[in-house]
């Protein structure tokens, strides 16, 4: 009986083993991000990854602060994260400053996946965005925006997500976007992600997509998102939009922290 019972425990065990063997086989394998800033140095953003739109002048969109260049109030990695602070302070005429990073240069893609895991800023008159603009200009909004995640102030919890062209912007009343509601946005980190190829933009929070852009097929009027753009990440103060409600000043400093950026191709 021995033998016998020693060749039916092997049996069990064989089959109890070779299931678990066989799901992680199957597990899949993630691919590594094309272009990243995982943000594990200290100090000033990596010049080799970001560069700054500097200025006061509004913006377009009549926003308060006045954008400083590698100011290491304004912007700084510590602790394994981006900080972009926004401070109410006179600077070059502008009561307020804060930074707009962005990767122009040096890092432009055409389509992929864009992942930016963040905490925005809490308070009336904040304005934090995650976007992304054509790498190669001429006219806006001609060119196209894709607005990856905005957030104002005076409506907290509620993230938008848009794309701007020249047959689809707000000012002609014919503008593309969606929102969704997560309430923790300023007390819990989120991934706000872009997934883009030829036929879509899509939108999402944390993998919920709540925004979808499909090209038409008629032309760059509708569709200009088949070139290469390029990031930003910014907090604006005030502004047409953000500033509606006005902007509550005891509310300052606010940060937008940031733990990585990863995009895939």
């Amino acid at each position: 009986m021995k033998p016998r019972s020693f060749l039916l425990h092997c049996c069990i065990a064989a089959s109890l083993i070779l299931p678990s063997f066989a799901h992680a086989q199957q597990v899949p394998v993630v691919p590594a991000p094309a272009w990243s800033d995982e943000f594990n140095y200290t100090g000033l953003p990596d010049s080799t990854k970001w560069s700054y739109d500097v200025g006061g002048s509004g913006w377009g969109n009549e926003e308060l602060q006045f954008y400083t260049k590698g100011r290491k109030e304004n912007v700084w990695v510590e602790n394994g994260r981006l900080v972009i602070e926004a401070r109410k302070e006179d600077w070059e005429g502008n009561k307020y400053t804060s930074t707009r990073l962005v990767s122009k240069g040096k890092g432009e893609w055409q389509y992929g996946r864009i992942e930016v895991r963040a905490k925005l800023p809490a308070g009336r008159g904040s304005w934090p965005a995650i976007w992304m603009l054509n790498a190669n200009p001429k006219q806006w909004p001609d060119d196209g925006e894709i607005d990856i995640m905005e957030h104002v102030g005076h409506n907290p919890g509620m993230i938008h997500g848009s794309a701007h062209t020249k047959k689809y912007f707000h000012t002609i009343g014919t503008q593309k976007t969606d929102t969704i509601r997560v309430n923790d946005v300023s007390e819990k980190f989120h991934v706000y992600a872009l997934d883009w190829n030829a036929d879509s933009i899509r939108v999402s929070v944390d993998n919920n997509t709540y925004f979808t852009f499909r090209n038409e097929h008629t032309g760059n009027d509708a569709w200009p998102f088949d070139n290469k753009f390029y990031l930003l990440l910014n907090i604006a103060v005030g502004g047409f939009w953000g500033g509606q409600k006005g902007v509550d000043d005891t509310i300052f400093p606010i940060r937008m922290e940031i733990d990585y950026v990863r995009v895939y191709k």
